[in-house]
């Protein structure tokens, strides 16, 4: 598990070191969820009379969504990461094996929101992170983690996904672009009254009135 940020840069340090011996130069991964969220430092805040205290979030896990390439005119590419090259599976065993982590700890199940889009303008929104000297991690900016923490919010009727959104502190019209855009993904009637319902539980009422 991995406990705090500085843990978390020690470990993709490592698997830096590790697609090195693999002959990897150069690699750009498109991360989010609670390691992007432990790196940025959002994190949900206790209020005890007057005084507030920062509540550390922990994962299990990095999730990538994307293989990040530059294309001819140096815009950034995105190629879906699933599945992973066998480099990056063998840099990740190695790293697995040395920090006894899950055996699933660079996690490519994310990736799978590629099959139906992601958030406009994502990449202009994230915050990019060199370990070593050949691996860079794009971590989701906070508007595209309120799009996919809502939508895990609704899929599993809230749970981390809904404290992760909370701590996000969003507002009713990033709440409302982040619905609707979920609903691109799942554009039934079932969906849209659930994400409905979940909204009003949770005090977006007006955004959910809109849908």
């Amino acid at each position: 598990m991995f406990q705090d940020k500085k843990y978390i840069e020690e470990v993709l340090r490592a698997l830096a070191e590790q697609l090195k011996a693999e002959g990897i130069d150069h690699m750009e991964l498109l991360v989010c969820g609670g390691a992007a969220l432990m790196i940025l430092a959002f994190e949900k805040k206790l209020h005890v009379g007057n005084v507030s205290y920062a509540i550390t979030r922990t994962t299990n896990d990095v999730d990538v969504i994307a293989f990040v390439e530059k294309n001819s005119t140096g815009k950034p590419s995105l190629i879906k990461a699933s599945p992973f090259p066998n480099s990056l599976l063998r840099a990740a065993a190695k790293v697995q094996r040395d920090f006894n982590l899950p055996q699933k700890w660079l996690n490519d199940g994310p990736a799978s929101v590629m099959d139906f889009g992601l958030p406009e303008g994502i990449m202009e929104r994230v915050e990019t992170h060199r370990f070593g000297t050949n691996l860079h991690i794009h971590f989701l900016g906070r508007l595209d983690q309120i799009h996919f923490k809502l939508y895990a919010a609704v899929d599993q009727s809230g749970g981390k996904h809904y404290d992760d959104l909370m701590a996000l502190n969003p507002t009713e019209k990033e709440i409302e672009q982040a619905a609707r855009w979920s609903m691109t993904h799942d554009p039934s009637e079932g969906y849209r009254q659930m994400l409905k319902n979940f909204l009003e539980r949770i005090g977006f009422a007006n955004a959910a009135n809109k849908l």
